[in-house]
């Protein structure tokens, strides 16, 4: 049975996913929705267009949110109030009492809610995934990160435009990577006096992984020649060698590109469907997005305080934030559970 769809932003991200919308043989696009009528009717071409989501939700089977961050908790909690299960851009919220308050609701309305993390989908980070594994346990995992691009817009005023905009992907891949989840970070970020950007574009942070791994992100995104693939470059090391994946090619050759992103969220896209037809919740459900957005947040915590961050620290005290400003029917689940960290694994 093919699903209708809701696509929420009609802004770039929207245009990407409006492609995928339009590719998918499992979906069709039901509406468009976005703050600029003109935009929304635009990006609709002959489906309904509106400002409201609420006005277009009847007869829809979920919604794509491919808003700006600033919007995604209030559409998302709009849609799991309104029923619709929501895959969503990240990041997951731009704040972690928001991500834990979306969790909660996702449980109270029994409404699926997934963060694309589209990276996940590249071609050949499975097989890289496998290489380590077959070396056993690891003690060090690393991502050299080297771009330069001149985005223009928000992300040259943004005060953390590496952290906030692009370090979500290395680090909710490192999780996957390492099937472990992380304890503390510290962070160095910083500015180099060549950088087109206003806040910090350059960082080293290293965290600390339950199993004592040790996961290191060194990147700048005002990179002058020599530039990384965009997925980065990456090294596990351990007692019985070495995996190594230049984030393009499959690991130790110069074959095969890396998915397109057209390719990478129609994947994300598929694993969603499936997930509504009764299949497996994907893995980047809400409940387990949220420590990847605590690592950015947690990484930014570091740098501004010039101190290590004990995650779980951070968790507790968006917990408690989460309990005081939620409303009274999330904040009844919030307070039920029994640490952040179980209702996250739950």
């Amino acid at each position: 049975m093919t699903l209708r769809a809701v696509l929420v932003g009609a802004g770039a991200m929207g245009a990407e996913w409006l492609a995928a919308l339009r590719a998918s043989p499992d979906v069709e696009l039901a509406a468009v929705v976005d703050i600029d009528a003109a935009a929304a009717a635009r990006a609709a071409a002959g489906v309904p267009s509106s400002t409201s989501l609420a006005a277009v939700a009847p007869g829809a089977d979920f919604v794509v949110d491919a808003t700006v961050p600033a919007a995604h908790f209030a559409v998302t909690a709009e849609a799991l109030r309104l029923g619709l299960p929501v895959l969503g851009e990240k990041p997951l919220t731009e704040t972690l009492p928001q991500a834990l308050s979306l969790a909660a609701l996702s449980s109270l309305t029994g409404t699926l809610f997934v963060v694309s993390q589209s990276r996940r989908f590249e071609a050949n980070l499975a097989s890289f995934k496998s290489q380590i594994s077959a070396l056993g346990p690891v003690g060090s995992l690393t991502t050299t990160f080297h771009r330069g691009p001149h985005f223009g817009g928000f992300r040259e005023t943004m005060p953390h435009p590496l952290l906030l905009d692009m370090a979500i992907h290395p680090f909710d891949t490192a999780r996957y990577l390492l099937d472990d989840e992380p304890v503390s970070v510290f962070c160095d970020a910083y500015n180099p006096p060549w950088s087109w950007y206003a806040g910090d574009a350059s960082a080293n942070a290293l965290f600390r992984f339950a199993s004592g791994a040790r996961y290191s992100y060194t990147a700048s995104w005002c990179a002058v020649d020599f530039e990384t693939s965009w997925n980065g470059s990456w090294e596990a090391h351990t007692g019985n060698g070495t995996a190594r994946w230049d984030g393009d090619h499959a690991p130790g050759s110069q074959d095969g590109d890396a998915n397109t992103l057209l390719e990478t969220i129609s994947a994300s896209l598929a694993v969603f469907v499936e997930a509504l037809r009764g299949g497996t919740p994907p893995a980047t459900s809400v409940h387990r997005n949220v420590l990847s957005l605590a690592m950015v947040l947690c990484a930014v915590e570091s740098a501004d305080s010039g101190r290590p961050v004990a995650i779980d620290d951070t968790l507790a005290a968006a917990h408690a934030a989460a309990v005081a400003t939620a409303p009274p029917d999330v904040a009844e689940v919030l307070r039920s559970w029994p640490t952040v960290r179980e209702a996250l694994r739950g």
